[in-house]
């Protein structure tokens, strides 16, 4: 029942359907507020970059950017033909003029790739710079669109959100044991196959048990995030400082190592390839969306949310931008097709062309350092949002329980642990990364059209950092986005449509009932 509307937990409906009503920005700071769900407020402007740093630089910049560059052949099908490609093909005579051989490559244009994505993530960065400020509250993106766009497009992005982070780590964790697998080899200590690969790779089984590495990382950052928020936020530090030293060391090393002839032809596939490239590694960017979950726990989110969003933004594009020209102008973008050139380029590369054994040894650890961190990152921000969504009372009350010592979500921390370190025993990098891409994007799309809706709605609610050009800007964002999403292949936007389904047979049946907004009112 609603209650007055000068009390901040009063519940009160906007709109006479349940499915548009979006819940006051003024109650979800209270809430955040109540004894038993109050976060620890431990994080300053410079930990909440380097936990931005610590999500984007991983798996994009030591894994996807070789796989990116080469592309991927399939047998010719509807299914892996990018959707860009049915849509240019059916303009131009028909369905018979669009390529179904799967992902072109971006060759050394991934360059260009990395910095388109870089500027469709700047507009979208801005956009959570925005909301972030005015809603401190965890949830991201979920919780932004609960406060502006209405409970069922809150529900649809928490339910995207889940696949983004869970699919984001798992394509990670496997990226880490193939790394430590090749470190642990180049010492002379050979992993067993059947213990240390992919049980299910493109469709068929392996002969392998389980990928034990990919496992393990994944169990040992679980039991240090629900141990605390500050000491994981301190090791956090401590491994992009690591990281990103070796990646200046390789532009170093790999720089001496390159030949002018591999990057031509630049762009081998033009147009075409350089947006597939940019969708292959978008997920990359996502960093700034696991600063947005901190909000909760940052001391000053007013202020310091934004600061943190666009430092990590501009950092990493320059990190990835220079790494994507030394690595493709070492070898031949061809070499990353398939096998450990495509698992771990940045190794193989080091390796195939006799660099030294020292600085090989300090970049792979690195590599390793900054998966890590990408892994620990990405599992703060996945159960945050599980948090918020059962705070909300659209997941079970088991989510949203804080740890009596250490006060932090521990029962969300512990099942995306496993939701995430199962996965990652089981299947390969090639079958995850897309749909974290796609759940990406999308979020990114509805983030930028809720900073529309609140300028219309709430004109006058202070706004510590403001979106410029208001409704340019954003408009831009989801013009982007939506235009990266073309550059996936049919079966996974398919896979989405029916990850959606299932989020919505959920909610019609279960969280709809269990709202806030689903009680009568007089």
């Amino acid at each position: 029942m609603s209650q007055s509307s000068t009390d901040p937990t009063a519940t009160v409906r906007t709109s006479k359907n349940q499915l548009f009503c979006c819940k006051s920005i003024d109650k979800l700071i209270a809430e955040s507020e109540a004894p038993g769900q109050r976060l620890k407020k431990t994080l300053g402007p410079w930990s909440l970059t380097a936990l931005g740093i610590g999500a984007i630089i991983g798996a994009g910049i030591f894994i996807l950017t070789g796989t990116a560059a080469a592309g991927e052949d399939q047998p010719p099908s509807m299914l892996h033909a990018q959707v860009l490609d049915v849509i240019i093909g059916f303009l131009h005579g028909g369905m018979s003029h669009v390529l179904m051989q799967g992902r072109p490559p971006a060759g050394p244009s991934i360059a260009i790739s990395f910095l388109l994505v870089a500027i469709a993530c700047s507009f979208a960065g801005l956009c959570y710079a925005e909301l972030a400020s005015m809603i401190p509250i965890a949830g991201s993106a979920y919780t932004y669109s609960y406060a502006t766009l209405g409970e069922i497009f809150a529900w649809i992005i928490g339910w995207d959100l889940i696949l983004e982070y869970v699919v984001s780590n798992v394509v990670v964790a496997i990226g880490f044991g193939a790394y430590t697998k090749a470190q642990l080899a180049s010492f002379g200590f050979n992993l067993p196959d059947r213990w240390s690969t992919p049980v299910w790779e493109s469709g068929r089984w392996t002969g392998a048990y389980f990928n034990f590495p990919a496992f393990l990382i994944v169990f040992i950052l679980t039991v240090l995030l629900v141990r605390g928020v500050r000491e994981s936020a301190e090791a956090n530090n401590v491994m992009v400082a690591i990281k990103i030293g070796a990646i200046l060391i390789f532009l170093l090393v790999g720089g001496a190592l390159i030949k002018p002839g591999n990057w031509r032809p630049f762009a081998p596939a033009g147009l075409s390839g350089i947006v597939s490239g940019g969708a292959i590694v978008f997920f990359t960017y996502i960093g700034f969306d696991s600063v947005s979950t901190a909000a909760e726990e940052a001391r000053n989110p007013q202020r310091d949310m934004p600061f943190g969003i666009i430092a990590s933004l501009v950092i990493c594009t320059i990190l990835y931008i220079g790494v994507s020209i030394v690595l493709l102008g070492m070898m031949k973008y061809t070499t990353f097709v398939s096998g450990e050139a495509a698992e771990a380029p940045v190794a193989y590369a080091l390796q195939k062309l006799g660099a030294n054994r020292w600085s090989q040894s300090v970049i792979v650890i690195g590599a390793l350092m900054g998966m890590i961190s990408s892994l620990l990152v990405f599992q703060y921000g996945q159960a945050r949002i599980w948090y918020a969504m059962s705070r909300d009372r659209l997941f079970p009350a088991l989510f949203s329980k804080v740890h009596p010592k250490f006060q932090t979500p521990y029962y969300s921390t512990w099942i995306a642990g496993f939701a995430v370190g199962v996965p990652a025993g089981i299947f390969a990098v090639s079958d995850a990364a897309d749909l974290s891409n796609i759940g990406t994007l999308f979020a990114f799309v509805l983030v930028s059209f809720g900073v529309i809706v609140l300028r219309r709605s709430q004109p006058g609610r202070p706004r510590v950092f403001r979106v410029p050009f208001v409704p340019w800007f954003p408009l831009i964002s989801i013009v982007l986005c939506g235009g990266l999403m073309t550059g996936l292949l049919v079966i996974t936007w398919l896979r989405f449509i029916i990850w959606l389904g299932i989020g919505l047979l959920i909610y019609f049946f279960y969280s709809r009932h269990r709202s806030e907004f689903a009680k009568k009112q007089p």
